[in-house]
């Protein structure tokens, strides 16, 4: 999603940590998808050794995000423990 529904000044602080939580979150996901794109893509095994981790790091930290967002919102916490 691009641009803004509301004013930002309208907004909790918690509102906007949540939004820059998940801003993150997808940035990380998509910078998973390069690096995996790049690993498939490259013959050079040292290059693909450093894309693998690189792109692990990336799954931490998106990991990381995901404990941040569940800890700050209840509903969202709630559906990862019921989804079926």
């Amino acid at each position: 999603m691009t641009g803004e529904m509301e004013g930002r000044e309208n907004l909790s602080d918690e509102t906007m940590d949540l939004e820059r939580a998940r801003k993150s979150l997808c940035e990380e996901l998509e910078a998973i998808n390069w690096y995996q794109e790049r690993i498939e893509a490259t013959k050079d095994g040292e290059l693909k050794k450093l894309l693998e981790h690189n792109r692990d790091e990336e799954k931490e930290h998106a990991a990381m995000l995901i404990e941040y967002i569940r800890k700050k919102d209840e509903v969202q916490n709630k559906m990862f423990e019921e989804h079926d």
